[in-house]
């Protein structure tokens, strides 16, 4: 955990709103923040584990979901260099154990903000109004899932999905599947109909897309 030259002065660059803070807590949140690089497919957290501490992105990514004990998982959102974690920050506020499952996308770097200082910071106008914004976006990017998990069917998904990633997909059935909260046999099925119906060509690890308005008349339903 040893901390980056200029770690604090990154973590400015990406979190602007940090550079609102009075020069004291700038300081603490320099000092007391630890340094972490994790490798690709670390568990950053784990549902039932306690929460210690705020995590801040500089670099790679954390993909958060729910895991059914199938194995079946439901991604609920990525945080990204400049993002923060709503699930963390909800459980250092609510001191309650975490409730879904976060793992790096890619070799991850972090600066985390001890629980103490978090708390700390909240006195700060600055820090607790990032931390309500940050609530306000999550919870409408939860609410657009939530409505289309619950309204709009699976191949609809897929289709757009697979619209929203270009002409051509490197990707597995496998991981196409991880991202819509679905099984792999489910998200076969449904890529060999769009194949069948002349949409996109399948080949190994790779998904192209032949009809993007065909793909499009899918997706709206």
């Amino acid at each position: 955990m040893t901390r980056p030259p200029a770690g604090c002065d990154a973590l400015v660059a990406l979190y602007p709103i940090l550079a609102a803070l009075p020069g004291a807590a700038r300081l603490r949140l320099g000092e007391r923040a630890q340094f972490m690089r994790l490798p690709a497919g670390t568990t950053v957290f784990d549902e039932s584990q306690a929460c210690q501490g705020f995590p801040f992105v500089l670099t790679g990514s954390i993909r958060v979901f729910k895991a059914a004990p199938s194995g079946r998982e439901l991604p609920l959102y990525r945080v990204a260099p400049g993002e923060t974690c709503v699930i963390s920050s909800a459980c250092l506020l609510g001191q309650t154990p975490y409730n879904a499952r976060g793992v790096t996308e890619s070799e991850t770097t972090l600066l985390v903000l001890p629980n103490a200082d978090f708390q700390a910071l909240l006195a700060e106008p600055a820090f607790r109004d990032f931390i309500f914004q940050l609530f306000s976006e999550r919870i409408a990017e939860l609410m657009q899932l939530i409505e289309e998990v619950a309204f709009r069917k699976l191949d609809q998904r897929l289709a757009a999905l697979l619209l929203g990633k270009g002409q051509r997909l490197h990707t597995t059935h496998q991981q196409l599947a991880d991202e819509l909260g679905s099984v792999r046999e489910i998200v076969s099925r449904l890529l060999k109909g769009f194949a069948a119906q002349g949409l996109v060509a399948l080949s190994r690890e790779q998904v192209e897309i032949l009809d993007a308005a065909g793909l499009r008349r899918v997706a709206a339903g």
